[in-house]
């Protein structure tokens, strides 16, 4: 690693750090404390590019932004996590280009990722453990709902499960076995988080204490206007009307995914 990559491993570590108190506390992290990693990050790399007369340092930063920018959207669009977990993804990828070397650059990019969703998928479970530990009962009662619910979805796939797991048989690779247990492990997972979602990540609170973002659990009829639920959440607009109901709103409340940022850069400093 570059001499070079210190003063951004720290500034990662301090991004980070706050973003983890940020979403904790208020479940968002802001755009300007993301962005301002970019800024920094680039701003840094094109200082000492200039002063060495080396145009990579500054290029490959670039070019982790890029690729960061892309794979956040991705993930962001597909609903994995928001948008601000979407926006400290681009500025961690100005900061990870810690190798002289492109490809190698492209290796320490893919062992982030790789690293981020494994942690994330962990540190989802454990979080989401502890929620249901808090609510076991409308849990238990949810989760019965659900399995009843997608029953036809759960046999479907056991059934497709067993026929791919025949064919691998015929095939003489057990390697491949891991597609069918796959298979058989997703809807119960899936029926798990639904039963999680609607048990232990939606709460009432009142309009005034609506942020932009915030995500409805429900449509809701406010002077008129029916407010519908949207995965980018309550725009400025939806806020100005919906500050004039009287009553309570029911919104989900999500995961804070950001520690998995802090555990991967730890995981991937450990191997490079």
């Amino acid at each position: 690693m570059l001499n070079e990559n210190i003063f951004l491993i720290v500034i990662a570590f301090v991004w980070i750090i706050f973003s983890v108190i940020q979403d904790f506390k208020r479940r968002e992290i802001e755009n300007w404390w993301n962005f301002s990693l970019v800024a920094v990050a680039l701003s840094y790399r094109a200082f000492l590019s200039l002063f060495s007369w080396d145009y990579r340092f500054f290029l490959y930063g670039l070019i982790g932004f890029v690729i960061f920018f892309l794979i956040g959207n991705l993930l962001y669009y597909s609903r994995v996590f928001g948008g601000g977990d979407a926006k400290l993804l681009y500025g961690l990828g100005a900061v990870l280009p810690f190798s002289s070397s492109f490809f190698s650059n492209l290796w320490i990019f893919s062992f982030f990722i790789a690293f981020f969703l494994f942690t994330g998928g962990i540190y989802g479970l454990v979080y989401s453990f502890v929620l249901v530990l808090k609510n076991k009962k409308k849990f238990i009662k949810e989760l019965k709902i659900q399995l009843k619910q997608k029953r036809g979805l759960v046999n479907f796939l056991v059934i497709l499960s067993v026929i791919l797991a025949i064919f691998i048989i015929f095939l003489d690779s057990y390697l491949l076995m891991v597609f069918p247990m796959l298979l058989l492990i997703f809807p119960y997972l899936f029926i798990y988080g639904k039963a999680v979602e609607e048990t232990c990540m939606v709460k009432k609170i009142s309009p005034g204490r609506l942020r932009e973002g915030d995500l409805l659990y429900e449509g809701i009829i406010v002077q008129g206007k029916k407010i519908k639920p949207d995965w980018e959440g309550l725009t400025e607009k939806d806020l100005k009307i919906l500050r004039t109901y009287k009553g309570k709103v029911l919104i989900k409340d999500g995961i804070p995914f950001s520690p998995s940022f802090f555990f991967a850069l730890i995981l991937l400093l450990w191997i490079i």
